[in-house]
């Protein structure tokens, strides 16, 4: 697979987020990705409502907004506070934003955001893959490799979160 020039493949990895159990992509970051204003971008979807139905595209409930908006701190530091909440666009809201903004660079954008979508839902199956050849190989084998294969179970999880909780006990 060719790696295009116009965006670099982890910026675009870095601006899919998981929202209610669907990997989408914030109305700024695909404005910034299209260089396109935000306003921009919303008043191209609003004018076209009817081509995003709500497993294309949803707007962020005002505790999913403010979840969000409380991990930036002040309201002004690269315009992170924003005022509305934003729209999150599904994998096949991002395929209808090109019909509907019909630029070239919207397309050559698409283009590189499918390839992305694409490049995580292999590493998503490959990594399922895996854990069900390791399961089968486990049932094969006696106790003697349990440790190897707990080991090696252990490095496929994440790591836990080591934080600890702020303020007074």
């Amino acid at each position: 697979m060719k790696q295009s020039s116009l965006i670099p493949i982890e910026r675009i990895e870095r601006a899919i987020y998981l929202i209610r159990g669907e990997r989408v992509m914030l109305d700024r970051d695909l404005a910034a990705l299209y260089g396109l204003a935000t306003k921009a971008l919303k008043q191209a979807v609003r004018r076209n409502l009817d081509r995003f139905p709500d497993d294309f595209m949803f707007v962020l409930d005002t505790n999913e907004f403010r979840n969000w908006r409380s991990q930036f701190v002040t309201s002004k530091a690269d315009q992170k506070g924003l005022r509305y909440a934003p729209m999150a666009f599904t994998e096949h809201g991002i395929l209808m934003l090109s019909s509907v903004l019909k630029s070239e660079r919207a397309v050559q954008v698409n283009i590189e955001i499918m390839r992305a979508l694409v490049n995580l839902r292999r590493m998503l199956a490959s990594n399922v893959e895996l854990a069900g050849k390791l399961k089968e190989l486990e049932s094969k084998y006696d106790r003697q490799f349990k440790v190897v294969f707990d080991a090696i179970r252990r490095l496929m999880s994440p790591p836990p979160s080591a934080r600890k909780p702020i303020g007074f006990r």
